[in-house]
């Protein structure tokens, strides 16, 4: 789950990191106030939504008096706004943060996150601040600095400092840098965060360290323990079928293919996607129903797929273990007639009560396709789905 720039700031500012003061508005007229209260010869207003590049979208803006700052939160306030980041469409617009300006002397780039491959959190950092970090690592690698953290111990002051040292940083500045990792470390570990980006991080004109800008991803598996983040979620911003597949306990990622996926455990969603591309096709979709999903869970799964208007074909790959192949049979049987199934489905079902799932499926009067194995299935629904578009 992500949030919002003024509510990653919110929270970095209760664990003591440096966050500049600002406003969070939703008018035009808020937006205005808010240059007046902040009280600074200049003002950043800045578009909230959950993607990257806003600078570049025009979706930052310096603005020197209220007026200006009314008329850029007028003109941007209820539109959408397209990055690098987000679709075609863009991310809805439906506030404005307001900050106070701020003296830079420099700006650098340091975040929080999970290693997978050594799974341990490390603390990364650059000087190439304000930069896409992606972009960093491919032209300038050495300029990233990475330093792994010991859960068991938590980061290490003097760690802090190393990191700070190879920024470059004078000893006053170190000083400073070393205290806002550690801080940013802490609001890392105790809101199960599996992220927490400053990008840019600044050194102000007085050796002040402070975050700029801000970005928090957070563990969606911990949000049961973290309420008040929970209590942050925007859905405005996230791909309504994947709002929607929250609120199923569905685990489901929008893909750029045409053909559906419906599959129980994430080792086989990624095995059944990588064979439809073997066979020359593109999934539309991750989906895994999980391994207690009820026929009530399949049905939403099904009608979830075919609201994707790209969805040409769709294969329902099951090992019935916890689930049972008759309830994702029924499941499947419920959804297509409520729907008005319009698009080939290819079926394979294996494990637990597999014989009445079959027999399910196969008395449905459904135009429901079997496949007796993984292989199988994704050559009949990519070649179904061929032989739709020639037609």
């Amino acid at each position: 789950m992500n949030i919002h720039e003024y509510q990653a700031k919110k929270i970095l500012k209760n664990f003591g990191v440096a966050v500049p003061k600002g406003v969070f508005c939703t008018t035009a007229d808020e937006a205005a106030k808010a240059f007046d209260t902040l009280g600074t010869p200049v003002v950043a207003a800045k578009a909230q939504v959950h993607a990257g590049g806003r600078g570049k979208a025009g979706g930052v803006k310096i603005c020197k008096s209220a007026d200006e700052t009314k008329d850029f939160a007028k003109s941007l306030l209820g539109t959408r706004l397209v990055t690098h980041q987000t679709t075609a469409e863009g991310q809805p617009i439906a506030g404005i943060y307001v900050e106070e300006g701020t003296d830079i002397a420099s700006e650098l780039y340091v975040a929080v996150l999970l290693d997978r491959a050594q799974s341990k959190p490390i603390i990364m950092a650059s000087t190439e601040g304000g930069m896409d970090i992606e972009e960093v690592a491919e032209s300038t690698p050495e300029k990233i600095i990475k330093e792994t953290i010991d859960p068991a111990f938590g980061l290490q002051p003097f760690q802090a400092r190393k990191v700070a040292f190879a920024l470059g940083l004078s000893p006053e500045q170190v000083k400073h840098a070393a205290k806002f990792m550690m801080a940013l470390y802490q609001t890392y570990v105790e809101t199960d965060a599996d992220m927490v980006e400053i990008n840019p991080l600044v050194v102000t004109g007085d050796d002040r360290i402070v975050a700029l800008d801000a970005k928090m991803g957070f563990d969606g598996s911990a949000l049961y323990r973290q309420p008040d983040v929970e209590a942050l979620r925007d859905s405005s911003q996230d791909d309504p079928r994947e709002a929607e597949a929250t609120k199923h306990d569905l685990n489901y990622v929008a893909l750029d293919g045409d053909i559906g996926c419906m599959v129980n455990g994430a080792g086989l969603a990624m095995a059944s996607m990588d064979i439809i591309k073997h066979f020359g096709a593109a999934p539309a979709n991750f989906l895994d129903v999980g391994g207690t999903a009820t026929e009530e869970r399949i049905t939403a799964a099904l009608k979830l797929i075919l609201s994707d208007e790209n969805v040409k074909g769709i294969l329902v790959n099951i090992f019935g273990g916890i689930v049972k192949c008759d309830v994702v049979a029924s499941g499947i049987v419920a959804a297509a007639k409520e729907i008005n199934l319009h698009v080939p489905l290819v079926a394979r079902l294996e494990g637990t009560n597999v014989e009445k799932g079959k027999e399910i499926l196969a008395n449905s009067g459904l135009p429901i396709i079997p496949a007796a194995t993984l292989a199988e299935a994704a050559e009949k629904i990519t070649t179904e789905v061929q032989q739709a578009k020639a037609a």
